[in-house]
């Protein structure tokens, strides 16, 4: 296929697309849509006739209409950017118990020290027991 026979199906998929109107495509806003409706590989709009892939798009958000690939990742993204807010704050919580629990483990240190000084002052002295005596003797 020659580049304007190309560029003719291109634009013609483009118009059906934004109509509504697909033939041979979901209908997608999507350059996979747009290849798909031209009859064309995607590398075509990708690498060939880029002007139209990105008039295309333009033709999109121009109509106020967002693809449905920028539906997804903005959906996504939001999703993300929640699960971020839920583990900010619970790292929150936790560096706040880690914090708790680091200073019960001081106070129980110092009162455990306290006790073993205490022990060794009030130690009586230890005495010997007589072992006791055999039976029969």
């Amino acid at each position: 296929m020659d580049r304007d026979k190309e560029r003719e199906n291109i634009r013609a998929a483009m118009d059906r697309l934004l109509a509504g109107t697909p033939l041979r495509s979901d209908g997608a806003l999507t350059v996979l849509a747009l290849a798909a409706e031209a009859d064309v590989k995607r590398h075509v709009l990708t690498h060939r006739h880029t002007d139209l892939k990105d008039e295309f798009y333009a033709k999109v958000r121009a109509q106020g209409r967002v693809p449905d690939s920028e539906r997804k990742l903005r959906a996504e993204l939001k999703e993300a950017r929640e699960r971020l807010a839920e583990l900010a704050k619970e790292n929150k919580r936790q560096r706040a118990e880690i914090e708790m629990f680091a200073r019960v483990v001081n106070v129980l240190t110092v009162e455990n020290d306290q006790l073993r000084g205490e022990q060794g002052r009030n130690r009586a002295p230890v005495v010997a027991l007589r072992p006791a005596p055999e039976p029969g003797s």
